[in-house]
């Protein structure tokens, strides 16, 4: 199917309806916008070609391949639910500055789970039996996208990349980052890091839980710069996923230190019975280890946790990194 299937509006001009007075509907929403006491959302329109490379980048930094993707599955588990539905955008992005330049190549397609759809998951994405029924994923299509891609982005990726791994395992072999987890929307303003919200920030609106218009929108939010002008998200995530992260096991800690360790942003396993959290960088490991030894294990000299290492290579999969014995007396 085309991209036209899902009713994206390709045209770059705004609507030129006019009212009696001549006003088109830009020109009305361009007033509502000047006047604080209105905010205006526009239909979010793909991007299909970002053009040239910009000028002001450092030339010598190469060029990364973003390859940007949603899925829509039959369910929450990886174990006994399928893919129905995949899009992806292979998108070029200047390392230095951030900004995509370019063409934007496109895939998507539906596949038969072999199963019916359950009615959540129908009522979520639209997608129905019909739909579905003998489709197939072009295999090809996917493996040579995915062959170029310097880095594979998902605004879930702990969602995504445990069902494209078991359907195409040469996604195991790829750096992936997370723009939902990996990005700190808080500090860059955002109430939510929702998709969607994140998209009505910059003003616009648009039809979601289908996979081809949800990676448009997360490849505009991302190449928009942050607060601080220097980057954008895609330039974001090529600089995380070249840091190891860490998954820190809270082994041992004391029942009634649950709710502190929820509140401070702690999950719990239920399989390993124990609280972890995922942290980004090395110093916000140490400061970690240092706040678990004070507040949660009391300063006990035996206490000991477990490090997990995150490269790109392991981050959201389910297979795991290398894990160490810390004693917190040693943090």
């Amino acid at each position: 199917m085309s991209q036209l299937a899902f009713d994206f509006n390709t045209s770059t001009e705004p609507p030129q309806s006019a009212d009696a007075g001549g006003l088109t509907l830009e020109d009305m929403a361009r007033r509502l916008e000047a006047d604080p006491g209105y905010r205006v959302l526009r239909r979010l329109v793909p991007v299909l070609d970002f053009g040239p490379r910009p000028a002001g980048g450092d030339a010598t930094a190469g060029v990364q391949h973003l390859l940007i993707l949603d899925t829509e599955t039959t369910g929450l588990s990886q174990a006994s639910d399928r893919i129905i539905e995949l899009a992806m955008l292979l998108v070029q992005v200047d390392p230095s500055t951030g900004h995509p330049f370019g063409p934007v190549e496109t895939f998507e397609g539906f596949e038969d789970p072999g199963m019916p759809i359950p009615a959540a998951a129908r009522q979520v994405t639209g997608i129905s039996d019909d739909m579905v029924r003998g489709q197939r994923l072009d295999e090809a299509q996917v493996q040579a996208l995915l062959a170029r891609a310097d880095l594979v982005v998902a605004h879930n990726a702990g969602f995504d990349r445990p069902f494209l791994e078991a359907r195409f395992p040469a996604f195991a072999h790829t750096p992936w980052a997370c723009s939902f987890a990996d990005i700190d929307w808080k500090a860059q303003g955002a109430e939510s890091a929702r998709l969607g919200a994140l998209a009505q920030r910059h003003g616009w609106f648009y039809d979601a839980h289908r996979a081809l218009v949800d990676c448009h929108a997360l490849l505009q939010v991302l190449a928009r710069p942050g607060t601080d002008g220097a980057t954008t998200g895609l330039g974001e995530l090529i600089a995380v996923a070249q840091r190891p992260g860490f998954r820190l096991r809270a082994t041992g800690s004391p029942f009634e230190s649950k709710d502190l360790l929820k509140a401070r942003g702690y999950r719990w396993d239920g399989e390993a019975r124990v609280w972890s959290c995922i942290l980004g960088s090395e110093a916000a490991l140490a400061a970690e280890l240092a706040w678990l030894g004070t507040e949660v294990y009391g300063g006990r000299r035996a206490a000991q946790v477990e490090v997990e290492v995150l490269d790109a290579l392991t981050r959201y999969s389910q297979r795991p990194g290398q894990v160490e014995v810390r004693r917190l007396s040693d943090a």
